[in-house]
């Protein structure tokens, strides 16, 4: 059976979480390492909860992007698994999920309806980060510092256990709304960015729920879901030390998304596409 790794940044969350509950760290971290990986986290998550004092509406925000595509016929368990990330299983966590459909599976039978070069340029990008030798589906990115297959819950589990407690910046959408042209309108305000980094603000829509009928290629005859499609992601502006970023946005919508379930993510991330320094989701209501 495998066991969860603790690492030093979750062992002093274990300590104080654990005299929060009114337990020994000892018997604590023995729980931990003979509990399943993603109930280890669950409990990991739980503490920082505890230690920070957070409520259900200060949670930790994790960024989990997740590379795919329809022709890839290792794809559906790794988008199963996001939806089931975008239920917010872990507590103390928000799970921010972005599900970014790559090209280069077009030319096999089947061309995903979902997918653009943005993304296969994004993951590109990772992957030179990350000193890949070549990029592949489905793969998983959390926070911008882990990457692994994304159907793999033992990596994903170590990789969240160390996002809940990586310092964010509080990111704020407001003012949302969509006129009859389609076009998107925001504000977006973020704190003060310290610890000597720039950044970039990025803005996302994403479709909370789509459905295809695969007729071609590795996925043929299957019925595929979807969590989180993004549809328009773009750079919103830059963030330097110790400034704040206050701007509102437009989006032009793509004219067949349909503006009745959709949600936009916001995130800062260190340039290159490093680290993520904050993120936030909030719903798009049609007036």
């Amino acid at each position: 059976m495998q066991v969860a790794k603790i690492s030093p940044t979750s062992d002093a969350i274990l300590r104080a979480g654990a005299s929060v509950i009114g337990m020994n760290a000892p018997r604590v971290k023995h729980l931990l390492r003979i509990l399943p990986p993603l109930i280890s986290v669950s409990l990991i998550c739980a503490m920082a909860s505890l230690v920070v004092g957070e409520t259900a509406t200060t949670r930790v925000p994790i960024l989990v992007e997740l590379f795919t595509s329809e022709g890839c016929s290792d794809c559906p368990p790794a988008d199963a698994f996001l939806q089931k990330l975008d239920e917010q299983p872990f507590p103390g966590a928000e799970m921010i999920v972005l599900s970014e459909h790559v090209d280069y599976w077009n030319h096999i039978g089947w061309k995903d309806p979902y997918s653009s070069p943005l993304y296969s340029q994004r993951q590109e990008a990772y992957g030179r980060e990350f000193a890949l030798g070549s990029v592949y589906t489905p793969q998983m990115v959390v926070d911008g510092t882990s990457e692994f297959v994304g159907s793999d819950r033992t990596a994903a589990s170590k990789a969240f256990a160390q996002a809940i407690s990586a310092p964010k910046i509080a990111i704020r959408l407001s003012s949302i709304s969509i006129d009859p042209a389609n076009i998107l309108r925001v504000h977006l305000e973020t704190d003060a960015l310290e610890n000597g980094h720039s950044a970039d603000v990025y803005l996302a829509v994403a479709r909370n729920h789509a459905v295809s009928q695969v007729s071609a290629g590795e996925n043929a005859g299957r019925k595929l879901s979807h969590t989180a499609v993004v549809h328009v992601l773009s750079k919103a502006g830059s963030l330097q030390e110790h400034r704040t970023f206050a701007q509102e946005i437009q989006v032009k919508l793509p004219s067949d998304l349909p503006n009745n379930d959709l949600r936009l993510i916001a995130f800062v991330q260190q340039v290159h596409q490093g680290r993520i320094l904050g993120a936030t989701m909030q719903p798009v209501t049609p007036k």
